[in-house]
């Protein structure tokens, strides 16, 4: 390894996934994760996992202990984005759960004080969001919005409202690094 990659993981959510791959395929030395609701729901968007491979390794939630972790103690990355990332993720790393390769990425960053970067599904009380058929509204559950707020309070993590700041979030990044 000459210098630390980004991990990025994909949850279930279809939230403006399209733009999120797009930006991700733009980005050189990183590495995705995908839960298994990830690999349905880029099915459900007619995205290629094929072509996502062509640009980047891939790692799939397939072991129970997540053995993929173990990098961030290494030093292997610099930065975890998760982006999109459904309620249930969110839920699950605010209480501390880590039992998916996603939530457990996550935890890990955190443990070894790497920054993360979460694009949760539901940040607004009403929004629009894209669905396999186009542009829906949707209208989050206080709970699902609580959730998304607490995540804001942890340290290391940072939460982006928009692919634009999720993109200038990134870059953000990337240049203090460079």
């Amino acid at each position: 390894m000459d210098k630390p990659r980004l991990a990025w993981a994909i949850t279930g959510s279809g939230h403006y996934i399209e733009e999120c791959i797009a930006f991700l395929m733009t980005l050189e030395a990183v590495d995705l994760y995908l839960s298994p609701a990830a690999e349905e729901v880029l099915k459900m968007y007619g995205i290629p996992l094929q072509d996502i491979r062509s640009r980047m390794s891939v790692y799939r939630d397939k072991a129970a202990s997540a053995p993929p972790v173990g990098l961030f103690y290494k030093g292997y990355y610099h930065t975890f984005v998760m982006a999109p990332t459904t309620s249930n993720t969110v839920a699950k790393c605010v209480l501390g759960i880590a039992d998916t390769l996603v939530t457990n990425l996550y935890s890990q960053a955190g443990k070894c004080r790497i920054p993360s970067i979460v694009y949760p599904c539901d940040i607004a009380p009403e929004m629009e969001t894209t669905a396999p058929g186009g542009r829906v509204m949707v209208y989050p559950r206080k709970i699902d919005l609580e959730g998304t707020d607490k995540l804001r309070q942890f340290e290391y993590t940072t939460v982006v409202d928009s692919v634009e700041s999720l993109i200038a979030t990134v870059q953000a990044r990337l240049a203090t690094l460079a």
